[in-house]
């Protein structure tokens, strides 16, 4: 019966993400349709096997949403919508750039501590926003929000003041060559290389497993996402939850940049990848803040934006059709997690009555029989 409960259960899991890629697709391929685009030429080239090249480019670009998406499930996971994790990346990764490029350590620890920085920078980026909750009662999105614009500013000032421009780009100066992070070979051949702070991903997978069902502050995170008025009945205090939360959301959020800074670009500049923390946000919501299911999430975004680039040359079919599918599915997977919830409902209800109404005539009969 277990095994059974658990196959149950399992489908139940898959059921929502499946249901929600199906309608996403659904919906892209009317929308397609209406645009006078070839859906099957859209479908063989989406579904088509990705080269060894563009295996490593996703699993790349998939460990980078990772990150991005552990950032918004911790605040989620709190019932804070912190969608500062954008602000909070691009502050700490050009700190960290800054600090490395300057040399004033040898390798390994200018890495170690451009990292430590960063998560530094990040972590007190987002504690604005979180002391902004707890003393002043401000909506940690309207001051995330905000802060997102103050940190794209902040730094484009501030690159202006220390950067170098190289032809069109304006960039930090390089880091030197012994911070560098050398790639991991991870298909034979492949011409490029898995980055080497994708290690990061994996060890940030674990922590966030760990801290949310191994330790106190994880239990006290989720009984307060679950009802604030309980948890502040059982003691926790609430707003010191608010505050640490903000704080390794944004310490985390600080490792994001980290793996394309020391394995790729080497420095900051205005050519440095945008975006990754809005995406994080809809690979947290895709994988409902679990982190097996948020590896699931950015294995999937990384996967369509890879393929994205064929679309044009195969199909040709904008690129940026693949922007409106991961949109669908972000909207898709709300409404499909609620139908599973509700189905899951049903059944327990289901249960529960058919047990009830099993052990009713066993406990009619006990009277009886004691007279």
């Amino acid at each position: 019966m277990g095994g059974k409960l658990d196959a149950r259960r399992i489908g139940l899991a898959l059921a929502a993400p499946v249901l929600a890629i199906i309608v996403a697709l659904l919906i892209t391929c009317v929308i397609l349709l209406a645009s006078g685009s070839s859906v099957s030429g859209f479908l063989s080239t989406i579904f088509s096997a990705p080269a060894e090249r563009n295996v490593v480019n996703i699993i790349n670009n998939a460990s980078i949403l990772y990150l991005s998406g552990l950032a918004a499930a911790i605040g989620f996971r709190m019932n804070l919508f912190n969608i500062g994790v954008e602000g909070q990346y691009r502050v700490a990764v050009f700190a960290a750039a800054v600090f490395a490029s300057y040399g004033w350590l040898p390798g390994p620890l200018n890495v170690l501590v451009a990292i430590l920085l960063a998560m530094v920078v990040g972590a007190a980026w987002a504690a604005i926003a979180g002391l902004l909750k707890v003393t002043r009662g401000i909506s940690e999105v309207i001051s995330t929000i905000m802060l997102n614009a103050i940190a794209v500013s902040l730094t484009a000032y501030l690159l202006r003041q220390v950067g170098v421009t190289t032809g069109s780009n304006l960039a930090t100066k390089t880091l030197p060559e012994d911070s560098w992070v050398a790639g991991i070979p991870l298909l034979p051949s492949a011409p490029n290389e898995l980055l080497g702070l994708s290690v990061l991903a994996v060890l940030g997978g674990i922590a966030y497993s760990v801290l949310l069902n191994r330790s106190k502050f994880g239990f006290n995170l989720r009984a307060t996402g679950t009802s604030a008025s309980a948890a502040v009945a059982s003691g926790i205090d609430v707003r010191r939850m608010v505050v640490v939360s903000m704080l390794i959301s944004g310490a985390v959020a600080g490792l994001i940049g980290m793996p394309l800074l020391f394995g790729s670009s080497h420095a900051y500049g205005t050519t440095f990848q945008s975006g990754i923390g809005f995406a994080g946000v809809a690979v947290a919501l895709l994988g409902r803040n679990n982190p097996i299911g948020i590896a699931f999430g950015a294995l999937l975004f990384s996967y369509l934006a890879e393929q994205s680039n064929l679309l044009e040359i195969n199909a040709e079919v904008s690129p940026d059709i693949i922007a409106i599918t991961q949109g669908v599915i972000v909207l898709t997977v709300v409404i499909a997690y609620e139908v599973v919830r509700r189905y899951r409902a049903a059944l327990e209800q289901q249960r529960v009555a058919a047990e009830l109404s099993s052990s009713a005539p066993a406990a009619e009969a006990t009277p009886e029989a004691t007279r």
